[in-house]
């Protein structure tokens, strides 16, 4: 996950975050097949829930491998995620599962399946239907290869990014390239290539919808950046490019996390070259950060984005564990909730004043005759930039687009890997006016495509669309939350994303559930609306 975002009051006595309980009450446990067929749901949940369980262990070794894996372990630990994808895929694709899946007339009818089961049935069977038909589609050599090559790509990418040297990293991407095209051709596709890598992380979500959305976003965006650097103001940043030392980043980092109700008993916090959330099982959901010494922004609010994929997996409802609906509904709903964390609430004045004081007494210098206002503006001052994860609410979606367009063209074959660091640096000089010093700082800078995890970035876009709607109707649904901010009181906040949208797993489908919680369909324009109105404030446009 990849994946991962307040004047000084008294500081009122700490509180708890919203107990799951309250979340799983409201999420009460249904049958989850006709009772004509109590042995075919038996056999189904046995399934399905040993394939969670070889999916979990594929997540412990690939965590291993990102945070403390010995580097010479690479080519073994390839091997056994290519053994693993293998067995998994055995199961997944099984003859007896998709005898199984018929019996029970399942469909990837959206957003219901077979008509005499209940909404839990119907989701269930259309997940499991849709997993199955995808594997089937897959053969078994191209799953465990790719499987092998990302494992390999990681690393290959990992010393190329420390190196700065795009060549290091070429010829692995490569052969990665190669297998993620053979996949899409395997799938198969009516309009675009990209689409079924697209389904992966977005079911049922076009490359065509997404041009056409991203068209608009893109004009608007770029309309409030032109007004913000005519407007000439430039808050000071100054003081976030200071010496920060990484252990008390870290001790800054792992209150907030415990304030805003991440559950330390089910997972924890580590360090890795790139910030990911991993799902280990239902009770173990680790994050992991970087920290920049010299660069305040960094460390924090990587580590408050990736908080929100963690509390997403910690709050799904507990009768769903060990099936294939006790994951987030897509990545688009999965980064709503790691953008509303990382931006909407924690780039937030009222969390900031209730922080603030802690933060200075860690950091005196360089904080000391920094005023919370001044704090505030700085860590929300745009500035076209070159690195995605530390980019500015205004300019981020420009990051996703101009990735968005590379990995159109590399998967239609229109742009070859050689010609990629080329094309990069020439489409953020088009859409954000800087251009890359070296490879670290442009097209090494992600960790996605030596994984294989083409189609992954349009979601940050749509999560950023998505977050801006639950945002406004969960400010409407809670008239006075951020007055609760201000006292450091979250647990209002969490209940509510937990009872509208965490507990739910992948009961229902990305738009429906944005239907669902805010009464309207997937609206750009809300997103638009919420960066006016917020950087009007601060750049007095």
């Amino acid at each position: 996950m990849t994946k991962p975002v307040k004047k000084s009051v008294k500081k009122p006595a700490p509180r708890k975050a919203a107990p799951r309980k309250a979340a799983d009450k409201a999420a009460k446990p249904a049958r989850l097949l006709p009772a004509a067929k109590p042995r075919l749901l038996e056999r189904l949940r046995a399934r399905d829930a040993e394939i969670r369980r070889l999916m979990h262990i594929s997540s412990v070794l690939s965590w291993d491998q990102d945070t403390y894996m010995p580097s010479k372990a690479v080519g073994e630990r390839s091997e056994q995620l290519e053994l693993l994808s293998g067995l998994i895929h055995d199961r997944q694709s099984s003859p007896e599962l998709g005898q199984m899946l018929k019996e029970a007339g399942a469909s990837d009818r959206r957003p219901l399946g077979p008509d005499d089961a209940a909404p839990v049935e119907r989701a269930y069977l259309r997940e499991l239907f849709r997993a199955y038909r995808r594997s089937t589609r897959l053969p078994r050599r191209l799953v465990t290869e790719l499987a092998k090559q990302a494992a390999v790509g990681r690393a290959h990418w990992a010393e190329a990014r420390k190196a700065s040297d795009f060549g290091l990293f070429a010829p692995q991407l490569a052969v990665i390239l190669n297998l993620v095209r053979e996949t899409t051709k395997c799938l198969g596709y009516k309009e675009h290539p990209y689409d079924p890598l697209l389904d992966e992380y977005e079911p049922w979500m076009k490359t065509s919808e997404l041009d056409k959305v991203f068209a608009g976003l893109r004009v608007k965006l770029r309309g409030l950046v032109e007004r913000i650097v005519a407007s000439g103001r430039r808050p000071d940043t100054s003081f976030l490019k200071a010496p920060y030392p990484v252990d008390r980043q870290r001790e800054f980092s792992l209150t907030v996390l415990r304030e805003i109700g991440y559950d330390f008993q089910r997972g924890r916090l580590d360090e890795s070259a790139h910030p990911f959330t991993a799902t280990l099982g239902c009770a173990d959901v680790r994050l992991t950060t970087r920290y920049n010494p010299e660069f305040f922004n960094t460390g924090v609010f990587g580590t408050i984005h990736e908080a929100g994929h963690g509390l997403y997996e910690l709050g799904i409802g507990a009768e769903l564990a060990d099936t294939i609906l006790a994951d987030g509904t897509s990545m688009g709903i999965h980064e709503s909730q790691s953008r509303m964390w990382e931006n909407f609430i924690g780039r937030s004045l009222p969390f900031w004043v209730y922080f603030y004081p802690r933060l200075k007494a860690l950091f005196p210098h360089p904080l000391e005759a920094v005023r919370l206002e001044d704090f505030h503006r700085a860590v929300n001052a745009v500035q076209p930039s070159l690195i995605r994860v530390e980019a500015d609410e205004v300019t981020y979606n420009l990051h996703i687009l101009v990735r968005f367009e590379l990995e159109k063209r590399l998967i239609a074959g229109d742009l070859q890997v050689g010609e990629l660091p080329g094309a990069w640096n020439a489409q953020y000089q088009e859409a954000l006016g800087v251009q890359p010093p070296d490879d670290s700082q442009g097209v090494l800078q992600d960790i996605h495509w030596s994984m294989g995890s083409f189609g992954y970035f349009p979601t940050y876009a749509l999560g950023n669309l998505y977050a801006a709607q639950f945002y406004r109707t969960m400010k409407r649904d809670l008239p006075g939350m951020e007055e609760e901010l201000v006292r450091g009181e979250f647990a209002p906040l969490l209940s509510w994303l937990r009872d509208k949208v965490h507990r739910l797993g992948r009961l229902v489908p990305a738009a429906e559930l944005c239907r669902q919680v805010t009464g309207e369909s997937l609206d750009p324009s809300c997103l638009a609306e919420y960066l006016e109105s917020k950087y009007s404030g601060i750049y007095e446009l």
